[in-house]
């Protein structure tokens, strides 16, 4: 409730629920006070004279005592509940509980249960942990909690989403610099260079450079035209084209590709930029966890052992 600024959804929460419970409750009773129709005699009448698609008769027959108390105590049940817990609105309930909180006594559990442990890895070099199997073990099943949404379950991302198990970084691939992006997060963004280079025709010919310089297959007439027009993207890419890790500027050299190595694909993005959000997550997981976990995602692509791919739990 405490994304609402007007008291009136508090209210309207708690009318929505008393009035769907007093409306079962109502419904139940009315049903309660039903009486088995009596023929001429005083007998019991078999139906109650309804009749659907010609033989689809409806019985007079009404429902079991049993099956209406157990309704009943239902509505008891949702009465003391929402008495003792969370539920009316902004209502705290008498016994005072809150998901928050009892995520919170998790937590701190979990902190003093694990945290000496995260501690003593905290103190040993990244490559150490890397190569320590409980703290492989350890920082996979955070990468499968936290990070596979996005680089998947496997750390060969998808598009947008770099993959982690190849040696291709666009800020580095030193360990320090892998716990910095999780610790501090990223952000990405190459801006829009189409109204920069000029025309359409410009962004195809830039396009097909791009392409040529990475062995892929591209037009030599446009590509001749595209070559002077790439220094507009020469302050971030290098004029090599060997990209910046201090702006996170792809390599345009190599054959990796973040988005589509299309010519359709390039064109959009000289046209329309990119911009990408790498989230920060030191102070949700803490430097002690980021510090395992870094040293997992290094070990994805530096060590023996790399190649493998990440079991799915």
């Amino acid at each position: 409730m405490s994304d609402f600024t007007s008291g009136f959804w508090n209210w309207y929460i708690v009318l929505i629920t008393l009035l769907g419970i007093a409306g079962c409750a109502i419904l139940l009773w009315s049903q309660s006070r039903y009486k088995v129709r009596l023929d001429d005699k005083g007998q019991p009448e078999k139906t109650t004279g309804h009749v659907w698609d010609e033989d689809l008769t409806e019985l007079n027959t009404p429902m079991p005592r049993w099956w209406m108390f157990m309704f009943y105590l239902t509505i008891l049940f949702a009465i003391g509940y929402l008495v003792l817990y969370p539920g009316l609105g902004s209502y705290a309930g008498r016994l005072g509980w809150q998901s928050a909180g009892a995520y919170q006594r998790e937590l701190a559990k979990a902190d003093a249960d694990y945290g000496p442990l995260f501690a003593q890895y905290l103190k040993s070099d990244l490559k150490d942990v890397a190569a320590d199997p409980q703290a492989h073990a350890i920082g996979e099943r955070l990468f499968l909690t936290y990070c596979a949404q996005c680089h998947g379950s496997d750390a060969r991302g998808n598009k947008g989403y770099p993959n982690l198990t190849d040696n291709d970084w666009l800020y580095g691939g030193d360990p320090s610099v892998i716990k910095e992006t999780i610790m501090k997060g990223r952000n990405g963004q190459m801006p829009p260079m189409g109204a920069a280079l000029g025309s359409d025709k410009d962004v195809e010919n830039v396009a097909h450079y791009v392409m040529s310089l990475s062995g892929a297959p591209a037009d030599p007439i446009k590509v001749a035209f595209g070559k002077p027009k790439f220094a507009a993207c020469a302050a971030c890419h290098g004029p090599d084209a060997h990209g910046n890790p201090m702006l996170g500027a792809p390599n345009l050299t190599d054959k990796v590709w973040l988005y589509g190595g299309s010519p359709e694909t390039i064109m959009e993005t000289i046209r329309k930029g990119r911009n990408n959000t790498m989230p920060a997550w030191g102070e949700f997981l803490g430097e002690g966890k980021a510090h395992v976990l870094a040293a997992y995602v290094w070990s994805l692509s530096n060590t023996p052992g790399s190649q493998h791919e990440v079991a799915a739990k």
